[in-house]
């Protein structure tokens, strides 16, 4: 049976990418020239030799012919690759009216115009030949390839600041401020200072959390509050009882106030009133409902207004609010409240701690390994029951039992076990 010239040739077979790539090196071929050859680019010859991607159509014929025939004519000083013939076809007997083909020769490559569609194998070359460049550049990029080798590529700079300067300006911009707030909460300077420092090193341990925050000073004053407001606080004898009270008698009915209010009503007035939270917000960093917090806000200005005169006059809730943002301000102001240690030494300690712990944590796990294994070597296999130990009794009467056989016994004994009763005869003794 004959084959028309229009049936589609057989596939020619590919040696594996690593052989792809020894036999063109054995022919002293280079990536570029067999690009030209072939008529794609030197970034799609790698990808075939790598195994990502494989010739296909006339790509993959023009290839197998280079990579499987004799030595290379050597190249012109023009640079282009050399012609490639093409190997003797073997012996077949066509009919007289049909000839195979001729394998077409390379063509150089050239643009399509715009409006021109592309053959099935060209459109998927492009393709690949795209995509292998974009990995060619990164390994340009990354000096993986000796055979070209590229400029040092340097280092961008980071656009934002280092996390330790980020979190030195949040602690420069908030400390100060976030002590005299606390100072309010808690009515004791040393403890506003400890709860701050120490609200900012869990803020440095946990980072990557609080730089994500939509509030970042919000976490730090969350955590302040709740560390300062601790009831364990009442066990330490320097913060068992709050300081002294400021001297000017406003300033100090303001004071004592403050601290007779309930912690969530007192936590609640500082952050609406003092801080300059809205509700909601006051609500969520409280942990309560809207109308909840509303309610303390409430019974926190009537309580604070039953002290202070100038806070009961003004009737109107705008008013008390800004009344009382400037006192609460002129108080935390007036007062002499320590200044915090340096955000340096506060990283510092965050770190020490988070190392301190963590060698606790393992020296705990050692610990109770060794005593796991301690326990299972010297812990006995099997229960051996105790022996208790001999002692003497008294008081124990003597051993009893019943009497001895008398002879008319011993008689009466044999004459029963003698005679066999089958009835009433039984019942009524013979004494002999």
């Amino acid at each position: 049976m004959t084959r028309s010239s229009t049936d589609e040739a057989p596939t020619p077979p590919l040696p594996s990418p690593k052989e792809r790539r020894r036999l063109r090196e054995a022919k002293s071929l280079s990536e570029a020239q067999v690009a030209a050859a072939v008529g794609v680019t030197r970034a799609t010859v790698r990808s075939w030799e790598t195994g990502r991607t494989s010739p296909r159509g006339r790509k993959r014929t023009l290839y197998a012919r280079l990579i499987a025939s004799g030595p290379p004519q050597k190249a012109k000083a023009t640079g282009t690759a050399p012609e490639l013939t093409a190997p003797p076809q073997p012996d077949a007997s066509p009919e007289p009216d049909t000839q195979p083909e001729p394998l077409p020769s390379p063509e150089p490559v050239t643009s399509q115009p715009s409006g021109a569609p592309a053959e099935p194998d060209e459109a998927a070359e492009a393709a690949d030949a795209d995509a292998d460049a974009d990995a060619d550049e990164t390994v340009k990029a990354t000096g993986a390839s000796a055979e070209e080798p590229e400029e040092p590529v340097e280092p961008e700079e980071p656009s934002g600041p280092s996390p330790a300067e980020a979190f030195d300006e949040l602690y420069g911009r908030c400390a100060p401020a976030l002590v005299r707030q606390t100072y309010l909460m808690t009515g004791r300077r040393a403890l506003a200072r400890e709860s701050v420092e120490r609200a900012f090193q869990l803020a440095w341990h946990r980072w990557p959390e609080v730089a994500v925050d939509r509030d970042p000073a919000g976490w730090v004053r969350a955590a302040a509050y709740e560390y300062a407001m601790s009831p364990w606080h009442r066990l330490r004898g320097a913060h068992r009882h709050p300081d002294a009270p400021p001297t000017e008698p406003g300033r100090r009915a303001l004071f004592d106030a403050l601290l007779d209010l309930p912690p969530a009503y007192r936590r609640t007035l500082l952050l609406y009133d003092g801080v300059g939270l809205d509700l909601p917000e006051t609500a969520a960093e409280t942990e309560a409902s809207t109308p909840a917090t509303a309610g303390r806000l409430m019974t926190a200005r009537a309580a604070v207004a039953e002290r202070v005169p100038e806070l009961a006059g003004n009737g109107s809730p705008d008013g008390q609010s800004a009344l009382l943002h400037d006192r609460l301000g002129g108080l935390a102001r007036a007062e002499h409240v320590p200044v915090p240690s340096p955000a340096r030494a506060v990283r510092t300690g965050s770190d020490k701690k988070a190392a301190l712990w963590t060698r606790a944590a393992i020296a705990g796990c050692v610990l109770l390994i060794g005593v796991t294994g301690l326990t299972l070597h010297t812990a006995p296999t099997h229960y051996e029951q105790p022996l208790s130990p001999a002692e003497q009794v008294g008081g124990v009467p003597p051993r009893g039992g019943p009497q001895k056989l008398t002879a008319q016994d011993l008689e009466l004994q044999k004459s029963l076990r003698e005679q066999v009763a089958h009835g009433p005869e039984r019942l009524v003794p013979q004494i002999g």
